[in-house]
């Protein structure tokens, strides 16, 4: 019985089928449910190999088994940490900002008149001294460090900050501008 259907097409005709093996493997729903998966995805990306005429059931079988197979070496191979002890002994600070979202400190930093976002950039976020900002602004260095300082107050403000709540910024750009002083150039 050969079909003029593109194997792809066929499937999603075997995944009953390829359930209740994968079940009969792994003995679990969720387990089963990512072998069809990934047997799925193999058969997918190496379609090319699968000779027409051919039996696409056994090859889909012969797929599933083999990663079944290989799943298992792997997982012998690693460690169970049941409590996550190791897991946690080996947590990194997210690349993201958890509580201070680029985007919330975006939008907040958007809302700041003019003087003041100009402010927090050269001293903050660009590094220059007081003294530089007052002369790229043509403007008192008191001036530059009140529009810094009444900047970051209302940066805090508008994101909710309490007055000894730390921001836990992890990107440094916005750190900075957010940091009391400029950093020396």
């Amino acid at each position: 019985m050969q079909s003029d259907k593109h194997p792809r097409d066929e499937l999603v005709e075997h995944l009953p089928a390829l359930r209740a093996f994968a079940m009969s493997l792994t003995r679990n729903s969720a387990a089963a449910d990512d072998l069809v998966q990934d047997t799925i995805e193999k058969a997918w990306k190496n379609i090319e190999s699968f000779q027409a005429g051919t039996n696409l059931r056994a090859w889909l079988f012969t797929i599933q088994r083999n990663a079944f197979y290989s799943s298992r070496r792997k997982a012998k191979r690693e460690v169970a940490d049941v409590d996550g002890v190791m897991a946690a002994a080996l947590a990194e600070r997210p690349a993201h900002d958890g509580r201070l979202a680029m985007k919330d400190f975006r939008t907040a930093f958007e809302q700041l008149p003019d003087e003041q976002r100009e402010a927090l950039i050269l001293v903050g976020a660009e590094g220059f001294s007081y003294e530089d900002a007052a002369m790229m602004c043509g403007c008192a260095v008191g001036t530059i460090k009140s529009r810094a300082n009444r900047g970051r107050r209302r940066l805090a403000e508008l994101l909710s900050l309490g007055d000894d709540e730390d921001p836990t910024i992890s990107d440094t750009t916005n750190a900075s501008v957010m940091a009391g002083s400029p950093s020396s150039h």
